[in-house]
């Protein structure tokens, strides 16, 4: 398995399409929890996007999950950035 940082862009002007949303894209993100393949997200502060630290076994399997994210199938993400990361300290070290 590998680690992804997966990085949302919002459109300030479809903050009522995601609101409306919302609670669907977290209940899926808290289902990936429980699978154990989201490791931790949330939105930035200012409101621009959001961050997934995902893990998955490859960057197409990656790309085929977030296109599931409610989110994406609403069309409110007006752009997706997905790196693989290694983290080398803290608490995601030993997870890869």
């Amino acid at each position: 398995m590998s680690i992804f940082a997966v990085e949302y862009v919002y459109d300030p002007d479809q903050e009522g399409l995601r609101a409306e949303h919302r609670p669907e894209h977290r209940a899926w993100l808290e289902g990936l929890v429980e699978q154990g393949r989201v490791l931790a997200s949330g939105p930035f502060a200012d409101g621009s996007g959001a961050l997934l630290v995902v893990s998955s076994e490859t960057e197409s399997h990656l790309n085929e999950l977030v296109g599931q994210d409610p989110f994406a199938r609403e069309g409110v993400i007006s752009a997706v950035k997905t790196t693989a990361w290694n983290p080398v300290i803290g608490v995601f070290k030993d997870l890869v």
